[in-house]
């Protein structure tokens, strides 16, 4: 039985990365002409596929030099590295692409050749071969040549490729369709009464929301005023129900009455999703089984790490320090709170995107508590991979409208009393300005890859996080700049102006606060998360002015 059960979760994780990676690269790179959920088209996306087989071969090279080992045996030193769940999927890559690897490396390819020489990286007619490494003497398209000569086939990409046609075998259909599902709508995969919590911690589990205390009563869950005071269980599962031996009376009512109880819910990107990949997996150097422990967990979890986020984080963060976040402060301050927290956001989430992502919401308005609802979405309305990057920013009058349909779908939703803080857009200059020139982590052993190679990489494949702003042009990173504040007093003037029936609503500008974690925050592979904005979300802990504006504006101190 306990064989069967890790057969299963090995199958489970492996169908999980693929249809993951398949969603966060195939999609339509987001931004605020784009309102549709997240879409699920057959077939890997090249820029993104190339990323990922660059940074997989540098990794692989370097612990081949850094070890002085065979590359054979660097394959299988990393594939060892990882966790069991993952290593079936690690060992049929090794066996599929191995051998052709080894073979180029071997006669001194660097990781562009071979992952070109492999069809992982294309070129579009008329544009250049995107490289993240100085060209070979010889240059790039005769090392290319010269490399597919020796590769003569590419049966075993194709034979990859094909990945969908996995998902017709009766056995794993529905399966398949479940972490579509999932993927697409943001809602828990485990969750047997439906009511948008689960038991589970990842799969959009109580990672992402207040762990359900009986996923058997759809009456039950994180957020609800208590059910005749929870004399007899406890209905919103904050660990608060039974009657006071002593006085007869309910001690939810004891504790709770009066208490002003609210939830804490998040609408953003990836900087509310904690979106971070550890810089010890591209760092040969700190690289080991420890490393990787958390692997099936971030892959879980879409690369975000939720349960550390600066608003809804509820566990001491193992990537960047104590966590010090909104929800937190306010379960301090008021225990029936505990549990209460909603983090809605998805890698690459933007003004136009959260329209489709807020029905995930899990609020009744007639049952529930109200909620204090950040809207965040610092970045992805001017962040963008496009050529002409300006062209396809969320205009003014597009924010306007987006945010007002997102603030009227709330008002339907969210309990009378609730609060909507309207969070100001980043100034991502600041990222040009401290990176550019230090060396990223798959540069730290050679002193050869630095974050301005990096971003130029990007770019050419069209896959950049933010091409507005990480970009040696001043120009552009002024002009996109100048458009992220356009799009915050858009924001503050609907603040201003915009009145609604259930909420108030209010405006501060991002609490931005410079870190030097912030280096790690970007490593790469942000494209894999639809190369949303840049993650801010390590920034630190939660601001000081953030937490003062609540205890002000909704508890009146």
């Amino acid at each position: 039985m306990k064989e069967s059960r890790q057969t299963f979760l090995n199958l489970f994780f492996i169908l999980w990365l693929l249809l993951l990676l398949k969603t966060a690269s195939s999609s339509p790179l987001p931004h605020g002409k784009d309102p549709r959920a997240p879409s699920l088209p057959f077939g890997l996306y090249k820029g993104h596929t190339c990323v990922g087989c660059v940074l997989v071969v540098s990794v692989i090279e370097q612990l081949a030099q850094w070890h002085n080992s065979t590359v054979k045996a660097a394959v299988e030193r990393l594939c060892d590295y990882i966790p069991e769940k993952l290593q079936g999927f690690c060992y049929v890559l090794a066996e599929l692409y191995g051998p052709h690897i080894a073979e180029l490396i071997d006669r001194e390819m660097n990781a562009d050749v071979v992952c070109h020489s492999l069809r992982l990286c294309k070129q579009d007619p008329g544009q250049p071969l995107c490289h993240l490494y100085s060209p070979p003497k010889v240059g790039l398209s005769v090392a290319i040549r010269k490399a597919k000569r020796i590769m003569k086939t590419s049966k075993d990409l194709k034979s990859f490729m094909g990945f969908s046609s996995v998902c017709t075998f009766p056995l794993l259909a529905n399966l398949c369709e479940k972490i579509k599902y999932v993927l697409r709508n943001k809602v828990p995969f485990e969750d047997f009464d439906g009511d948008k919590f689960s038991t589970f911690p990842t799969l959009r589990g109580y990672h992402w929301r207040g762990r359900d205390c009986n996923d058997k009563n759809t009456t039950v869950y994180p957020g609800r005023r208590p059910d005749n005071w929870d004399a007899k269980g406890d209905s919103n599962c904050n660990g608060i129900w039974g009657v006071d031996p002593k006085d007869g009376i309910p001690y939810e009512e004891k504790f709770c009455k009066g208490a002003d109880s609210r939830g804490v819910v998040l609408l953003g990107d990836s900087a509310g999703a904690h979106f971070h990949i550890p810089p010890e997996w591209m760092t040969v150097t700190q690289m080991s089984a420890k490393s990787f422990s958390n692997l099936p967990m971030a892959f879980s979890d879409e690369f975000d790490w939720p349960q550390f986020s600066e608003i809804t984080g509820f566990l001491n963060s193992t990537i960047g320090g104590w966590t010090d976040s909104l929800y937190l402060r306010l379960r301090k301050r008021n225990r029936c709170n505990h549990r209460d927290l909603q983090n809605i956001s998805q890698n690459g989430g933007s003004s136009g995107n959260l329209l489709s992502l807020i029905k995930s919401l899990a609020r009744n308005q007639l049952l529930d508590n109200p909620a204090i609802v950040i809207y965040a979405t610092i970045g992805n309305d001017v962040c963008n991979g496009e050529r002409d990057t300006l062209a396809h920013m969320t205009t003014p009058k597009e924010m306007l409208s987006n945010v007002v349909q997102a603030l009227q779908y709330l008002d339907s939703r969210l309990p009378n009393g609730s609060h909507v803080i309207l969070t100001g857009l980043v100034d991502g200059r600041f990222l040009w300005d401290n990176l550019h020139d230090r060396y990223h982590p798959l540069g730290q052993l050679n002193k050869d890859v630095t974050y301005s190679q990096l971003y130029s990489f990007l770019d050419c494949l069209q896959v950049s996080p933010c091409s507005g702003w990480l970009t040696p042009n001043e120009t552009l990173r002024n002009l996109t700049s100048e458009r992220a504040l356009q799009l915050s007093n858009v924001l503050k003037e609907i603040a201003r102006s915009e009145k609604f029936a259930n909420f108030d609503i209010f405006y501060m500008d991002f609490p931005l606060r410079q870190s030097s974690s912030l280096g790690w925050t970007i490593s790469v592979p942000q494209p894999l998360h639809q190369a949303g904005a840049p993650a801010l979300a390590t920034l630190g802990p939660l601001p000081d002015s953030l937490n003062v504006y609540i205890q002000r504006v909704v508890y009146n101190n």
